[in-house]
C-alpha cells in the first residue's frame, strides 16, 4: 500500500467522526453569515456618511465659503452637497431596505437573490462616488483656470501663451493626476466593501449548490 491509499485510508476514518450537517443547518448557517455582511455594509456606509459629514462641517468654514463666492461656484457647492447627500443617503437606505430582506428570507432562491441585489447595489454606489468625483473634480479645475485667467493681468501676452501640443499637455496631466486620484478611491471602496463582497460571494456558491 503506497503513501496516497494510507492518506485515502486515514481521511475515510476521519471522515466518519466528522458531523455531517443537513440541508437547513446548512442553510442557516449561510443565511446568518449573509445577514451579518450585509448588516455590516449598512453600517459601514452609516459610519462613511457621519464621517465625510463632519469632515464638510470643519472643511467649509467661513473662508472656505468665501473664497467659493470669489470664483462663482458657492452655488454650485450648495447644490452639490444637497444632490451628494441625498443620494448618498438613498444608498444607505437600499442598503438597509437589502438587510432586512436577508434577515426574512425563508428559503434559498430568494436569498441568492437578495445577496445578487445587495452586490448590485455596492457596485452602483461606488461607480457613482468615482463618477460624481471625476465630474465635480473637473468642472471645479475648469472654474479655478477660468477664474485665474479672467483675474490675472500679463502685460506680454505672447510670451505665456500656450501651442495646442503644450494644452494636450497639460490636459493630459489634469487627466492623469485624475486618473490616480480615482484610482486611490477606487482600492479605498475596494478594501473597505471588497471584503465583505467576496464573503457575500463565497456564500452566493454555496447557495448556488444548494439549489442545484
Amino acid at each position: 500500500m503506497d503513501g496516497l491509499d494510507l492518506l485515502k485510508k486515514d481521511w475515510k476514518k476521519r471522515e466518519g467522526n466528522i458531523p455531517q450537517l443537513s440541508y437547513d443547518e446548512i442553510y442557516k448557517m449561510l443565511w446568518k453569515r449573509s445577514s451579518s455582511i450585509v448588516k455590516w455594509i449598512f453600517v459601514i456606509s452609516i459610519l462613511e456618511f457621519l464621517f465625510w459629514a463632519l469632515i464638510t462641517i470643519f472643511w467649509a468654514d467661513h473662508e472656505y465659503w468665501a473664497e467659493m463666492e470669489r470664483i462663482h461656484l458657492k452655488e454650485f457647492t450648495v447644490v452639490t452637497y444637497v444632490i451628494n447627500y441625498g443620494i448618498s443617503f438613498f444608498f444607505i437606505y437600499c442598503f438597509y431596505k437589502n438587510y432586512r430582506r436577508i434577515s426574512s428570507t425563508d428559503n434559498v432562491a430568494k436569498l441568492i437573490k437578495n445577496i445578487l441585489r445587495t452586490r448590485k447595489t455596492v457596485k452602483y454606489y461606488i461607480g457613482y462616488i468615482l463618477i460624481s468625483t471625476a465630474l465635480i473634480t473637473l468642472i471645479y479645475t475648469y472654474f479655478f483656470m477660468n477664474y485665474h485667467a479672467s483675474t490675472t493681468v500679463v502685460e506680454d501676452v505672447e510670451k505665456y501663451s500656450f501651442t495646442p501640443l503644450q494644452w494636450l499637455m497639460f490636459a493630459g496631466i489634469i487627466l492623469g493626476g485624475l486618473a490616480v486620484f480615482l484610482g486611490f478611491i477606487w482600492l479605498f471602496y475596494r478594501v473597505i466593501y471588497g471584503i465583505l463582497l467576496r464573503r457575500l460571494n463565497k456564500n452566493y456558491k454555496e447557495l448556488k449548490k444548494l439549489e442545484i
